[in-house]
C-alpha cells in the first residue's frame, strides 16, 4: 500500500485528492496539513511513502517543507502539487530535492502516474514544467572534458549530465535517446569507474580533473 500525505492550504483541493486517492486500491492518504508548520513532527506521525507538496502556504511555505523533508526522511518522495509556473519556483522546489512536479490543473490521471513514477525512480513533471527545465539545463555547458579515457564520449556526456543534477529522463530527452539507453550507459559508467552510484561516480570524476 503507498501510503501518502499532504501539504495543502486549500480546502477545495484537499478534498479533491482524498476522493482521488480513495479511488485507488493500492494508495491510502494517511494525513493532510494546511502547511509545514511542524512537519518533521507530523511526517514522523503519519510515515508517508510520498508527499504531495503545496509550494505557497501561509506560515512554512512548501519550499521550505522540502528542505525539511530532505534532511529528516531522506527516502521519501516528494511530488511539488502547484498553480505556478514560474522559473524561480520550479528551481527553487528542485534544488530543495523536490523528485517531481506537477501542476494542479493536470488531469487526475496524471498526478496518479506521476506518484506511481516517482517510486520507480522517476522524476515525473508536467510537460510544459520539463520543457523549463530542460530549457534551463541547455544553457549550462557540459563539462565533457576532461574525463577518464577509458569512458566514451557518449559517456563523458552523460556523466556531465549527471554531474548538473540532470535526471535520467531529462538526459534522455536533451540527447534524444531513451531512458533505457541512458541507463544502460550510466551501468557502463559505473563498472568502468568501478562505482555504485553516480555520486561515487561524479567525485572520482573530479578527481581526475585535478590531477
Amino acid at each position: 500500500m503507498i501510503k501518502i500525505s499532504v501539504f495543502d492550504d486549500s480546502p477545495g483541493r484537499q478534498e479533491a485528492i482524498k476522493l482521488l486517492i480513495e479511488e485507488q486500491p493500492d494508495m491510502q492518504l494517511v494525513a493532510i496539513y494546511k502547511n509545514c508548520e511542524y512537519l518533521v513532527e507530523n511526517v514522523s506521525l503519519s510515515i508517508p511513502d510520498v508527499v504531495l507538496m503545496d509550494i505557497d502556504m501561509p506560515v512554512v511555505n512548501g519550499i521550505e517543507g522540502v528542505k525539511m523533508i530532505r534532511s529528516n526522511f531522506p527516502n521519501v518522495v516528494i511530488i511539488m502539487q502547484t498553480v505556478f509556473e514560474d522559473e524561480n519556483s520550479i528551481f527553487k522546489a528542485i534544488q530543495a530535492g523536490a523528485h517531481g512536479y506537477i501542476l494542479k490543473t493536470a488531469r487526475p490521471a496524471k498526478l496518479i502516474e506521476a506518484i506511481r513514477d516517482s517510486l520507480e525512480g522517476g522524476a515525473p513533471m508536467t510537460p510544459v514544467i520539463a520543457k523549463k527545465v530542460l530549457e534551463n539545463f541547455r544553457k549550462l555547458p557540459i563539462q565533457t572534458e576532461p574525463g577518464p579515457p577509458l569512458l566514451t564520449a557518449k559517456e563523458n556526456e552523460i556523466l556531465g549530465a549527471l554531474e548538473k543534477g540532470m535526471s535520467y529522463k531529462m538526459i534522455a530527452a536533451d540527447l534524444n535517446i531513451s531512458w533505457h539507453t541512458v541507463n544502460s550507459h550510466v551501468k557502463k559508467i559505473y563498472e568502468k569507474l568501478h562505482v555504485h552510484s553516480a555520486t561515487e561516480a561524479i567525485n572520482k570524476i573530479r578527481k581526475h580533473r585535478g590531477r
